[in-house]
Order: structure tokens, then C-alpha cells, then sequence
């Protein structure tokens, strides 16, 4: 789950991890009165979006208005207000469809004499949490892991104990961060790695964190990804989920018990099992085609989780034909048939629809296909399966 960056920085100030004051805006008039509350000579402006790049990133139908906006007066911050909110901001993360603005965040500026990169992920080939830290502060992680990877400093830690001493030193001294900075370098990144844990997080990145001219560590910018399979261990995090900024098939997917993700392509693919949803998405690229979607139904899919998946698939207009990929083993071929009949009936199939069974009741589930007035074709293997729904919509 994702959150915004002022509801990361709420949880950063909670947990001890040094952030600038600032005020959330849903209009031009409170982002007016939100820079004259931080009584501050300068401010920056910030869309909230679910996505990186805001800086560098404009509103569809202004190219000059940018995410992020430094503001001078109470006027300036309205004039940036009205240019971003209810618009649509393009980034290099959103893709050309981009996402609209419905709030902005109004903060404290700063005089900022270094910026750096520093991120938590976990690495699991390590299964440990790893503490990533650059010199190239503002500029995208990715870039830089691609031109200057010796650029990105990394230190795992145990997540029962946080990180050492030793190695906040050790990273101070690579950076060349001495002074009050190094001091409150070492109390900023040990908060840091207690969040990161503390709060099952699957992700923290600052970009940029900054040194200022008195030598605080701050986190001008945060992003904070958590483990959805750990929120029932923090129900107010659930209060922090921004249903406008989730695909509408994602979030009704799951209200289902199905793991689907919206593709770009314009082949549907229902499938049981992420590995068989993975294999199956490649090897559909493999002979030519798209994946319009990832949806697994599960294991133990039933048929209304089947039934409502077909509806899904189907709303998408993207979607020009349909794979179904069973390997059934807890979920029985026949309730994959139950299923695919009963939603011909409720749904309607209005593009080419091809069938793999195999696996638990395989024979019993192809009889009742075959039985059945409903219009499939019909394949023995993932290999032919792939090669008729390429070829449905060739």
C-alpha cells in the first residue's frame, strides 16, 4: 500500500525522523493561508500523487507548470495551487495518461547544502533489510544505479536490532559527513531503520534527503510503500489508503480475494497461481501478443471469484480476446467450467475466448465446456493455448 508524501512525513515526525513543518491544501484559498501559517520567506508546493518524478514531471495541458513549485508570498502559493489542483500532472512514473491532483502539500523551505539519496528495501537474497545511501541526492535512483552504480553505498541490517554504529560511521566517512551532520546523520538513520521495521514497510526512499546550513539531516521528500500482508498488524494505516489514487479494477479485485494488475497490452489472462500467471504472460509475449492484465484467481478460487474475474477482464476495453491457463489442483477444473458457463450468462463474451484446463476433474470440466452453447476455443497446451489467442486477435 502506498501513501502520500505529507502522510509519510506525519509518520516520520511520529517516529523521530527529522522532516520540515508543513500543511496539506485542497484549494487555492488554504494553500494561501497554509504559507502564511508557516510564516517561512519561502515555500515549496507540492502535488500529491502516488508517483516519483513530480519535479520534473507537468500538468497535461500546461507543460511550464512542474509538480513542485518553490514560492516566494502567499500569492505565489495560491497562483501554483490553482495551476496544479483538478489537474492531470504527467511523470516519468505515471506514463502519458498521468494523474490527477486533488491535493497539495505547502512546506517550509530550507537552505539546503547537500543532497543525498536514501532508501530501504529488502533484499531478499539477503533476507535482511538494506540501507542504500548516495551522493546524487535529486536525481532518480535508477539512472544512477544504470550510469554510476559505485555511487550507491549499501549496509543490511538486522531488523531486530537496527543498524550498528559502526556502519552509520562507516557511511558518514564515504560521504564525507562529519560535524553536527554526522551526529545527526547517525540519530536520523537509526530512526530511519526502526520505522522501516517497526511499520513492515516494503519500501522508504528519501529523495532528496538534504544536509542544511546548520547541519540537520532532513527528509525533504518521502515515499513509503508497506506490506499489504502485514497491515492487519497496523490498522491506522488502513486510514492513510487513497482510493482515488488506485486502478478501480485493482481495488475491486481485491475486494474479490484476486491479485490483478492493470497491463498494456490486449490479451486477458485468467489464471491460478502467480508462477502459471507469470509463465503464461511470457510466453503470450513470446509468440507476439500483449498481456492486458496480471489476475490470478487463487488456489481455491470459487466460481463467483471466477465469475466476477470474467467481468473484470471484460470491462477493460484494451481486452480484445481472453486466455483462461488452469492448472487445477485445490481449484477443480469443473468449478473453472461452472464458472466460465456461468459467467457467459451473466457476462457475455464478446471477444475470443481460449481454454486451457488441466490438472484435478480435468475430463469432467472439458465435458461440461463442450456441452455447454457457449462459443471457446479450445487448447491442449500453454504453447497451443498462446498461439490461438495471438492469433484470435491477429
Amino acid at each position: 500500500m502506498k501513501i502520500h508524501e505529507f502522510q509519510a512525513k506525519q509518520l516520520f515526525r511520529q517516529a523521530g525522523v527529522p522532516v520540515l513543518e508543513g500543511i496539506v491544501a485542497k484549494t487555492p484559498a488554504e494553500a494561501h493561508a497554509a504559507f502564511e501559517k508557516l510564516g517561512s520567506s519561502v515555500a515549496v508546493v507540492k502535488a500529491q500523487i502516488h508517483a516519483g518524478g513530480r519535479g520534473k514531471g507537468h500538468i497535461a495541458d500546461n507543460p511550464q507548470q512542474k509538480g513542485v513549485e518553490l514560492v516566494r508570498s502567499a500569492q505565489e502559493a495560491q497562483a501554483v495551487a490553482e495551476g496544479l489542483l483538478g489537474k492531470t500532472l504527467i511523470t516519468i512514473q505515471t506514463g502519458p495518461e498521468g494523474r490527477r491532483v486533488n491535493q497539495i502539500f505547502v512546506e517550509q523551505g530550507c537552505e539546503i547544502v547537500r543532497e543525498l539519496y536514501m532508501g530501504i528495501v529488502l533484499d531478499r537474497a539477503a533476507a535482511r533489510p538494506v540501507l542504500m545511501v548516495s551522493s546524487e541526492g535529486g536525481v532518480e535512483i535508477e539512472e544512477v544505479a544504470e550510469k554510476n552504480p559505485e555511487l550507491i553505498l549499501k549496509e543490511h541490517f538486522d531488523p531486530a536490532v537496527g543498524i550498528d554504529a559502526f556502519q552509520i560511521r562507516k557511511l558518514c566517512k564515504k560521504l564525507d559527513i562529519s560535524g553536527p551532520a554526522a551526529k545527526s546523520a547517525g540519530q536520523f538513520i537509526s530512526a530511519l531503520c526502526r520505522f522501516y521495521v517497526d511499520k513492515d514497510c516494503a519500501m522508504a526512499e528519501i529523495n532528496p534527503l538534504v544536509i542544511d546550513s546548520q547541519g540537520r539531516m532532513l527528509a525533504l521528500d518521502a515515499k513509503i510503500t508497506f506490506d499489504d500482508n502485514a497491515l492487519f498488524r497496523h490498522p491506522e494505516l488502513k486510514e492513510l489508503r487513497d482510493l482515488n489514487e488506485e486502478d478501480p479494477a485493482e481495488v475491486r479485485a481485491a475486494d474479490s480475494g484476486l491479485s490483478y494488475v492493470t497491463l498494456e497490452g490486449n490479451i486477458g489472462c485468467l489464471v491460478n497461481g502467480a508462477g502459471l500467471a507469470m509463465s503464461t504472460m511470457d510466453i503470450i509475449k513470446y509468440h507476439g501478443g500483449e498481456p492486458s492484465n496480471f489476475l490470478d484467481v487463487g488456489g481455491g478460487a470459487n466460481t463467483q471469484q471466477v465469475t466476477e474475474a470474467f467481468r473484470i477482464l471484460l470491462s477493460d476495453p484494451n481486452c480484445k480476446a481472453v486466455l483462461v491457463n488452469i492448472f487445477g489442483g485445490i481449484a477443480r477444473c469443473t468449478t473453472i467450467a461452472t464458472a466460465i458457463i456461468d459467467a457467459s450468462k451473466e457476462v457475455g463474451f464478446n471477444v475470443p475466448l481460449v481454454v486451457r484446463l488441466e490438472g484435478t476433474e480435468v475430463q469432467e470440466g472439458r465435458q461440461m465446456l463442450a456441452d455447454s452453447d457457449v462459443e471457446i476455443i479450445t487448447a491442449t497446451d500453454l504453447t497451443d493455448a498462446a498461439k490461438k489467442v495471438v492469433a484470435a486477435i491477429a
